[in-house]
C-alpha cells in the first residue's frame, strides 16, 4: 500500500513541471512577471487554505515571532518565481528545470559555509557531474547549435539558489513547530499584499476580456495545477513516505515533465548530446537528495 503513494511525489512533479507552458501563455498576452506572479499566489491563497481546513484548522495559528521568517521565505518564493518564469521564457522547458534541479548543491555549499557541515568526497563528484550535465544541456560544446540567451541561464541558476534559501528557511520553521501548510499559506498571503502596489490589473482585464470563462478558467487551473496543488500532494506523500524518498523522486519528475512538455507543446527537441546531459544531471541530484 505504502508504494501506492509514491504515485504523490510524481504527480507533484509532473504539475510543477508543466508551469512553462502557463507562464509562457500568459506572457505571450502581454502579462508581465510580477502580474503573473500575483495571479498564481493570489489564487493559490483558496486551495491551500482547503487544505488546511480539511486536515487541521489549527495550522491557522501561528506566533508572530514566526512572522519575519515567514517574510523571508515569501522573499524566496519570489525570486525564485520571477528568476524561473524568466529561465522558462528564454530558454528550453527542459534545461530551465534542470537549473532549478541543482537546487541541492547550493543548500550543500551553503551548509558548508554557514555550518560547516562536510562536503564527502560522493557529494563533491555529484556536484561536477551536475554541473558537466547542465554545460552540455547549454550546448556550449556542440557546433552550429542555436544559442541559448545567457540571461536565461543565469536566471535559472539564480532560481536554484532562492529554491535552496525557500528549502533551509522552511526548514528552520518547520523546527519552530509550524507545518509546511502554515508557512506556504501565510508567505503567499505576504507576497499578494506586497504585489498588489505592483500589478497590473489592466493587463488582467484584458487577458480576461475577450472570452472571460475561458481565461478565468484558465487561471485558476495555473495557479492550483502548477503550484497550490502539487505542494498539497508532495506534503500528503509525508504521511506515507519520508521526506528524503519523496524529494528525490520530485527531483527527477520535474524535469522529465518539463522535457516532454517542452516537446509536445514547443518542439524543444534536444540534441543527443544535450539528452545525455540532462540524464547525467538528473541522476546526480538524485543520489545528491538521497543524502
Amino acid at each position: 500500500m505504502k508504494k501506492l503513494y509514491l504515485i504523490l511525489p510524481v504527480l507533484a512533479g509532473f504539475m510543477f513541471g508543466s508551469s512553462g507552458i502557463f507562464v509562457r501563455t500568459l506572457t505571450q498576452n502581454g502579462i508581465d512577471q510580477t502580474t503573473l506572479l500575483f495571479l498564481r499566489f493570489s489564487i493559490a491563497i483558496i486551495p491551500i487554505l482547503l487544505a488546511i481546513l480539511l486536515s487541521d484548522k489549527n495550522l491557522l495559528k501561528i506566533d508572530l515571532k514566526d512572522l519575519p521568517l515567514f517574510s523571508v521565505c515569501a522573499i524566496c518564493i519570489v525570486g525564485l518565481n520571477l528568476c524561473y518564469n524568466h529561465s522558462m521564457n528564454t530558454v528550453p522547458l527542459s534545461l530551465a528545470a534542470t537549473l532549478l534541479s541543482t537546487a541541492p548543491i547550493f543548500v550543500l555549499i551553503t551548509a558548508y559555509i554557514l555550518f560547516r557541515e562536510k562536503i564527502t568526497s560522493k557529494k563533491l563528484i555529484c556536484m561536477i557531474l551536475a554541473l558537466l550535465g547542465c554545460i552540455l544541456m547549454t550546448g556550449l560544446l556542440e557546433e552550429d547549435i542555436i544559442s541559448i540567451p545567457l540571461s536565461g541561464i543565469i536566471s535559472g541558476i539564480g532560481a536554484a539558489i532562492f529554491w535552496a534559501f525557500y528549502l533551509m528557511s522552511s526548514k528552520k520553521s518547520i523546527e519552530n513547530h509550524n507545518h509546511t501548510y502554515t508557512i506556504l499559506f501565510y508567505s503567499i498571503i505576504i507576497i499578494s499584499l506586497a504585489l498588489i502596489p505592483f500589478t497590473d490589473f489592466g493587463q488582467i482585464s484584458s487577458f480576461i476580456s475577450p472570452d472571460p470563462t475561458f481565461a478565468i478558467f484558465f487561471l485558476i487551473i495555473h495557479s492550483t495545477f502548477s503550484f497550490a496543488l502539487p505542494y498539497i500532494l508532495s506534503t500528503l506523500s509525508l504521511k506515507y513516505i519520508d521526506s528524503g524518498t519523496s524529494s528525490i523522486i520530485m527531483s527527477g519528475a520535474e524535469p522529465f515533465a518539463a522535457l516532454i512538455f517542452g516537446f509536445l507543446v514547443y518542439i524543444e527537441i534536444p540534441t543527443p548530446l544535450m539528452f545525455c546531459g540532462f540524464i547525467l544531471t538528473i541522476i546526480s541530484m538524485i543520489i545528491l537528495s538521497r543524502n
